[in-house]
């Protein structure tokens, strides 16, 4: 399985009652479906997953899947603490028809868990049950934990083990990374501020947060580099740096679904603990939106 293009990690949207808001989901969906993303993360890193109940990851599972393109690659992220409960979820996102899954190292016992050897058996113990495919999930910014770049190539070498995700932005480090993992193993890229040379290191695709709100940026980046057009990938990287830093490294999901909201998409309210943007955050999204609309 090929994980070439731009994904979007779906950002989950709720009404006003703090509820999975289905219509919007059908929205967001149809919309992205018109673009060039290659698919749907769904449960990712930008759906507030960790504030979802199972109940609630099932639901945002079925809906995506019952309103995506048949053409878009449908992924299912995972961030369950115990090998049991993230294969359960895979199972359930397997029979509606996602084709692999992102998975997060759990991160509730650092002490015990953020270390090699539990990483590679909990990853490898979920690759052995899984019927699909698994992308470990590399975001410290997200999880608080780090997979060694050791860990990494080690766990390359499972056969169902397809891909990493590297969130950390560092160029050098998913270089490395490319270098000593084993042939035909695929990195993601997981930051738009740094896209375009994540793509020139070697990396074969991307799953953006910041493709929620601005889509055909990411895919204008994309598309330059697959094409060889690298001063036109460059551009536009400088044309979108702020407002992805903006709604990543700064303000986060808020300051995302704010940005969805001014481009046509559906970001709607925060779950609490999260809070809503605040007016100084939405003035400088506003003005670093301003041309990337549409």
């Amino acid at each position: 399985m090929k994980l070439h293009g731009i994904f979007v990690p779906i950002a989950t949207p709720f009404n006003y009652d703090g509820e999975v808001y289905a219509t919007k989901v059908e929205h967001n969906v149809t919309k992205w479906n018109k673009t060039g993303l290659a698919g749907y993360v769904v449960c990712g890193p930008a759906g507030e997953s960790a504030l979802l109940s199972a109940e609630e990851q099932r639901r945002m599972l079925e809906l995506a899947a019952r309103y995506a393109a048949p053409e878009k690659l449908l992924l299912c992220g995972t961030n369950a603490e115990s090998v049991r409960e993230t294969v359960r979820l895979i199972e359930r996102a397997t029979a509606l028809g996602y084709r692999a899954a992102l998975v997060s190292a759990p991160h509730s016992y650092p002490n015990l868990l953020n270390t090699a050897a539990s990483q590679t058996l909990f990853f490898g113990a979920v690759a052995d049950q899984a019927r699909i495919p698994l992308i470990l999930d590399n975001s410290p910014a997200t999880s608080g934990v780090e997979i060694a770049a050791e860990t990494v190539a080690r766990l390359s070498a499972h056969p169902n083990i397809l891909a990493v995700l590297e969130g950390s932005g560092d160029v050098e480090r998913m270089a490395r990374m490319i270098a000593e993992t084993k042939p035909g193993f695929q990195v993601l890229a997981g930051a738009a501020q740094t896209l375009a040379g994540a793509l020139a290191a070697g990396a074969v695709g991307a799953v953006l947060d910041y493709a929620n709100a601005a889509p055909y940026t990411a895919i204008a980046i994309w598309e330059a580099h697959r094409q060889r057009e690298f001063d036109a990938a460059l551009d536009w990287q400088r044309r979108s740096a702020r407002a992805a830093a903006l709604v990543t490294d700064q303000y986060g999901i808020p300051g995302l679904k704010y940005a969805m909201d001014l481009n046509g998409y559906y970001g709607g309210p925060v779950r609490l603990p999260l809070t809503t943007a605040g007016p100084e955050a939405k003035r400088e999204i506003e003005e670093a939106f301003r041309d990337l609309k549409g």
